[in-house]
C-alpha cells in the first residue's frame, strides 16, 4: 500500500522516522486515559519495531495520519486482530489538538473503505471503553454500530462493528 488519502489528510504506512512523533501520543497522558494510560518510554522502542514487523503480516496495517499540505502529524491508524482473533480491529490514536475537527471519522471511514475493497474484510471491529463518549461518537459518526459492551481492564468496554454494506 503506498498511500490514503482524504480530503484534508495523507495516511502512509508507519516508518522509523516517525518514531519521535508516534512517541508523543504513547507518552500522552490525554490521548491515553482511555488506553491504559502513558506507556513507559523506555518500552517504546521494542513496541515501535513491533509494530514496524508485524506490519504486511495478514491484514496487519499501521498508518501515520498527517494532514495535506502542511504533513503535521495528527497520529496514527491501525488494523490488526482483534484481542481474542475474530475480527480485525480498527484503531487510533490522534493528537489532541485534531480533536473534533472531524478528522477521525474522515480517517476512520477511509481506512474501513480500504479494508473492505482492497483487503476484502467482510467485517471491522472497533473497541472503546464506554466511558471514552467522544470515541463513541467518533466511530458512530463513521457508521460503525454498536454490537455489544464487555467488561474488560475492570471497565465497560463498547465493541462497535462495520460490515462492507453498512459503511456509507
Amino acid at each position: 500500500m503506498d498511500v490514503l488519502t482524504t480530503d484534508r489528510t495523507v495516511m502512509k504506512e508507519i516508518q522509523q522516522k516517525d518514531f519521535e512523533e508516534v512517541k508523543e501520543l504513547y507518552l500522552s497522558p490525554v490521548v491515553r486515559k482511555y488506553l491504559g494510560g502513558p506507556r513507559d518510554e523506555e518500552s517504546l522502542p521494542a513496541l515501535f519495531e513491533g509494530i514496524r514487523n508485524s506490519e504486511g503480516e495478514g491484514n496487519s496495517l499501521y498508518l501515520v495520519v498527517r494532514e495535506k499540505g502542511t504533513q503535521h502529524f495528527i497520529g496514527f491508524v491501525s488494523l490488526d486482530p482483534h484481542q481474542y482473533g475474530e475480527n480485525i480491529e480498527l484503531s487510533y490514536q490522534f493528537l489532541p489538538r485534531w480533536w473534533g475537527k472531524g478528522y477521525g471519522s474522515e480517517i476512520v471511514k477511509e481506512v474501513a473503505a480500504y479494508a473492505f475493497h482492497e483487503l476484502n474484510l467482510q467485517k471491522l471491529t472497533a473497541e472503546t471503553q464506554m466511558a471514552n463518549v467522544y470515541s463513541c461518537r467518533l466511530l458512530e459518526k463513521a457508521g460503525m454500530k454498536l454490537d455489544k459492551t464487555i467488561t474488560r481492564f475492570g471497565e465497560t468496554q463498547c465493541i462497535y462493528t462495520l460490515i462492507p454494506s453498512e459503511q456509507r
